[in-house]
């Protein structure tokens, strides 16, 4: 492969990080926000739901703006946008309602993290490698190594200088998509499919392997995201560890273990993908059921970890294996399956805290409950399996 090639896929490596940093900084900081800005829990809540928002109404639109601009000008202007947003958390406080400020912000980088989403797998995918299934599964684990440093470094820099200068680590963090903007407007891209090629929107709304993968994107987003939440609560209410601990072994092993996964996977060939999801769905049942039943808080706590290693492959291995069965699917494929992961991130911690707060706050059920997921990721998989 020509070097300008492993430029691409360097690229496509460092936007999977980016999305990382700008999904995971600013939480952190929310305790900080709320008593430097006077904020409410109602409020901190709202900043949650505009990222969540804007990112959803971006993967809607970003098929289309793509095709008709192209690629590297969308992937530029998001990159820029993300780090435009992360110093937006120092500046635009300062020169409006801060409330309003954060608003404006998170909604600014959910838009680099929206295109992002939806371009990066596809230019990936494009890229000319033996192994595009193996590419797509390295490419999303610098996502959770992205999320490994962010909190760790960032945990370093404010035992170090306070995070009262929690300012100062923004704009470095700012640093980084603004980087891989210039990075992109120099290596090639190459869609996976031409625009005229593409089947578009419709024609995929009437296929049921489409639906199918839906479901499985939709119950992998579901389950990594309510182990990825609740995992540092569940620690601490239910395992009684305390939260700095808590955190340490639990959302940092738990990014550990998904990236060790999808290095894993990145190693399979296409052919093998299924058999492997199927045996990490299962996987997942088993941990999910072992973190909630077990009276051991050890194993309990393992057990989180360890969904990571059955949970970590989901994503881009369906990414890839849709791409592999809907050939002609194009930007839009990926932008639908990009919808429905984030519906999938959204809905499985809701339901993870619904479920919780109906038993009297108790969290061994709400995480119990998570080994719906897999579950579902299997049913999708057996009738993929009946669909060839």
């Amino acid at each position: 492969m020509k070097t300008s090639w492993k430029a691409t896929m360097f690229a496509c490596f460092a936007g999977s990080a980016c999305m990382a940093i700008i999904n995971n900084y600013a939480p952190l900081l929310f305790l900080t926000f709320q008593q430097d800005y006077h904020l409410s829990f109602s409020q901190l809540s709202v900043l949650i739901t505009a990222n969540f928002i804007t990112q959803m109404a971006i993967d809607l639109i970003a098929a289309k703006f793509a095709d008709k601009i192209g690629y590297r000008r969308c992937l530029v202007f998001g990159h820029f946008c993300s780090a435009i947003g992360m110093a937006g958390l120092v500046f635009f406080p300062a020169l409006m309602d801060p409330f309003l400020g954060l608003v404006l912000s998170m909604m600014t980088y959910a838009i680099g993290g929206g295109i992002s989403e939806v371009l990066v797998s596809p230019v990936m995918e494009g890229c000319p490698t033996e192994n595009k299934a193996g590419a797509m599964n390295l490419a999303h684990s610098f996502y959770c190594w992205g999320h490994m440093a962010v909190v760790l470094l960032s945990a370093l820099f404010f035992a170090v200088f306070g995070i009262g200068h929690w300012e100062i680590l923004a704009l470095i963090w700012a640093l980084v998509p603004f980087t891989n903007a210039l990075i992109f407007t120099q290596v090639p891209i190459q869609p996976p499919v031409t625009a005229e090629e593409s089947s578009g929107i419709k024609a995929l709304l009437i296929q049921p392997v489409f639906w199918l993968f839906a479901l499985i994107m939709f119950a992998a987003g579901a389950g990594e995201l309510a182990m990825a939440q609740w995992v540092s609560a569940f620690a601490e209410q239910a395992l009684g560890i305390p939260k700095a601990l808590g955190d340490l072994l639990g959302p940092c092993l738990f990014a550990v273990c998904m990236g060790l996964t999808r290095i894993f996977f990145s190693k399979l060939r296409a052919e093998q993908l299924h058999k492997w999801m199927v045996a990490s769905a299962i996987l997942c049942c088993v941990t999910y059921l072992t973190a909630a039943l077990s009276p051991s808080p050890i194993l309990s706590l393992a057990a989180c970890a360890a969904t990571g290693f059955g949970i970590g492959g989901m994503w881009p291995s369906s990414l890839s294996l849709a791409s592999k069965r809907l050939p002609t699917g194009g930007t839009a494929l990926y932008a639908l399956l990009a919808v429905s992961g984030d519906l999938g991130c959204s809905g499985g911690p809701s339901l993870i805290g619904t479920a919780a707060d109906l038993f009297g706050g108790n969290m061994r059920v709400g995480l119990g409950l998570s080994a719906l997921f897999p579950a579902l990721i299997l049913i999708g998989l057996s009738l993929l399996k009946k669909e060839q």
